[in-house]
């Protein structure tokens, strides 16, 4: 398997592309190999899997949980095409504040590794999308977090306008609030 690693503005937040192998029949494609992942540098123990689907002009994030439960991910789009986002919550990085996205569909195969320390969230750009994420702990209610999609402080460039959310990513706090009792 070839993996290509694209780091982006923000630390530790990565972008990847992986080989994959397509003739007459369709394709096939090694989404995650620990060893070859472990050969370019990223190394991580993935203990849950999941996967969403959202009708279009939806957004889901922007989500985190704290130390008392930290999570890192590794996410990748099957159906579809998302607008991905990441955040740096981690006070003491050069990056807190900033925002990094990218776009993920069916058709690129590009995955993101979100580590742990930033919040993570996306917009669907299509109809239909499925997204599916590897994530290194457990979902734990008590440790979640949630920053509002359109905090004037990320300035986000969200593509969809007037988006279907969650009642909890309606009511999430905004950076400010964050700030008075950061998890990172």
């Amino acid at each position: 398997m070839k993996v290509k690693i694209e780091k982006t503005p923000l630390k530790d937040l990565l972008v990847i592309e992986i080989q994959s192998f397509k003739d007459d029949r369709g394709f096939f494609v090694e989404s995650w190999n620990k060893k070859d992942f472990e050969e370019v540098g990223l190394s991580a123990d993935f203990v849950q899997d999941n996967h969403s689907g959202s009708v279009g002009n939806v957004i889901r994030g922007l989500h985190y949980q704290n130390t008392a439960a930290p999570i890192a991910k590794l996410v990748k789009c099957i159906q579809g095409k998302i607008y991905d986002v990441a955040v740096d919550l981690r006070t003491k990085s050069s990056t807190f504040g900033k925002y990094h996205a990218v776009e993920l569909s069916e058709r690129n195969g590009k995955q993101i590794f979100v580590p742990v320390g930033f919040a993570h969230g996306f917009a669907t750009m299509e109809d239909w999308c499925e997204v599916q994420y590897k994530q290194t702990g457990y979902y734990d209610p008590q440790a979640e977090g949630t920053i509002i999609w359109n905090d004037p402080d990320l300035n986000i460039a969200w593509p969809v306008k007037n988006p279907t959310l969650s009642e909890k990513d309606r009511n999430a706090q905004n950076l400010k609030e964050y700030l008075k009792n950061p998890a990172f």
